[in-house]
């Protein structure tokens, strides 16, 4: 009876998902915040809560997080992760500066403590790949000469999180400074060696994995992947650290094979990760938060924006570029997520989970009019108050010549064309 039970729940969610899934491509928008709504529906509190089949779901968000991971390592080559590293790590540190500290601060302010400080500052500091990745398809801006820079923020953000996880895992879990700072060296250790093997031996790793036959292959990625998140997690690593690193070191036919085939199991178990964090969200605890949440989505929206342009400067892009890099990085989504489900976990803060969601669902909805209407919407302020079109650079025949250049060139930034990127194939697609 409780397997049937278990069943009938189960299949009702990933109906439920399907259903939300194919509304949110229906609108244009990524299917997150659906998600995180249809967790909020069946957790405690909600219309529907779930009983017999809440284990299997928690064990499937934790593999959800795992993919999410493996799938963001196949995206970059050691070599690219260097590369990225070297060329644009003042952005990587103007992001962090902007975008963690009013996180940092708000919890401060709240009165939750230096450990929720490091958490939240962790959610409004990370992009969304996915949505991001998604929006730049639909506007048609991933030949755009600032979608290099764009691309270039998000692998610094994603390089860090393999820092940034074990100082936060090892925080919620209340350890000391020494063991801390042993998990940190562990983690710091193994990301190096990672790294040093995939430049040295990457060929040598990819062909002992390589198999014609996809079954295979995705047997050998899967369960190497899991094996190694379970490894990383007993020595007090975070598991999606130990997957970040598995998809770093495979390279070339391997890593797109395992892409191809990942992606649907990514898909499947990510959207369950995302019920889960929902369902241990109690749909009161919103309110409360709701304009603490505001604020602060308001507040790194701006940052987020301030980022993107500063960045494309950088680079040497136009004005209307640096507008448009700055409107794109405004979504957060599944790894904001992420970290706070760590402290939700762990019972940090109650209202840090209520927040991190309130916050989430805000800016996933927002980021896609940023990325779309910033750059129309300081064109207007400029020709109203800066002077002329040509000063402006966002008006008449001059902003359209340059729109056409910038889709037709991309400079030389440090990461692949963007046309080459993995990036298009993401969670939220």
């Amino acid at each position: 009876m409780h397997s049937a039970v278990l069943l009938i729940e189960f299949g009702a969610i990933i109906l439920c998902l399907g259903l939300l899934g194919r509304a949110a491509a229906r609108l244009r928008f990524s299917p997150i915040p659906l998600y995180l709504l249809a967790g909020l529906a069946f957790g405690e509190g909600g219309l529907l809560p779930l009983g017999a089949s809440e284990e299997f779901v928690a064990t499937g968000a934790e593999i959800g997080v795992i993919l999410l991971l493996l799938m963001l390592g196949l995206e970059y080559t050691a070599s690219d992760l260097v590369s990225n590293l070297k060329a644009h790590y003042p952005s990587g540190l103007v992001d962090f500066t902007l975008n963690a500290l009013p996180g940092a601060a708000a919890a401060l302010l709240l009165g939750w403590g230096p450990v929720a400080a490091v958490v939240l500052a962790g959610v409004t500091w990370i992009s969304s790949s996915g949505v991001i990745a998604k929006v730049l398809g639909d506007l048609g801006r991933v030949g755009n000469r600032e979608t290099p820079v764009i691309l270039s923020i998000l692998v610094l953000e994603d390089l860090a999180m393999a820092v940034y996880l074990p100082i936060v895992t090892a925080l919620v879990a209340g350890v000391g400074l020494a063991a801390g700072s042993v998990t940190l060296a562990i983690a710091l250790g193994a990301a190096g060696l990672v790294l040093f093997v995939a430049v040295r031996y990457g060929r040598v790793i990819s062909r002992f994995v390589s198999s014609d036959d996809p079954e295979k292959l995705l047997l050998v990625v899967l369960g190497l992947t899991i094996l190694v998140a379970g490894l990383a997690q007993q020595l007090q690593v975070s598991a999606a650290v130990g997957a970040f690193l598995v998809g770093i070191a495979l390279s070339g036919e391997v890593a797109e094979g395992a892409h191809t085939l990942l992606s649907p199991l990514r898909d499947l178990f990510a959207a369950i990760f995302f019920v889960f964090f929902g369902l241990h969200t109690d749909p009161a605890s919103i309110p409360p938060v709701l304009l603490p949440a505001l604020a602060l989505a308001v507040v790194t929206a701006l940052t987020k924006i301030a980022t993107g342009y500063w960045a494309a400067r950088r680079a040497g892009i136009s004005v209307k570029g640096r507008w448009r890099a700055g409107g794109a990085l405004v979504a957060r989504g599944e790894f904001s997520i992420v970290i706070a489900g760590l402290a939700v976990t762990a019972g940090i803060e109650p209202s840090l989970g209520p927040l991190a969601t309130a916050y989430v669902l805000i800016l996933v909805v927002l980021g896609p009019l940023t990325a779309r209407y910033t750059q129309p919407f300081a064109a207007r302020l400029a020709a109203r108050f800066g002077g002329g079109p040509r000063r402006a650079d966002v008006t008449g025949r001059f902003a359209e010549a340059e729109a056409e250049a910038e889709a037709r060139t991309a400079p030389e930034t440090g990461v692949e064309r963007p046309d080459d990127v993995r990036r298009q194939t993401t969670v939220a697609d």
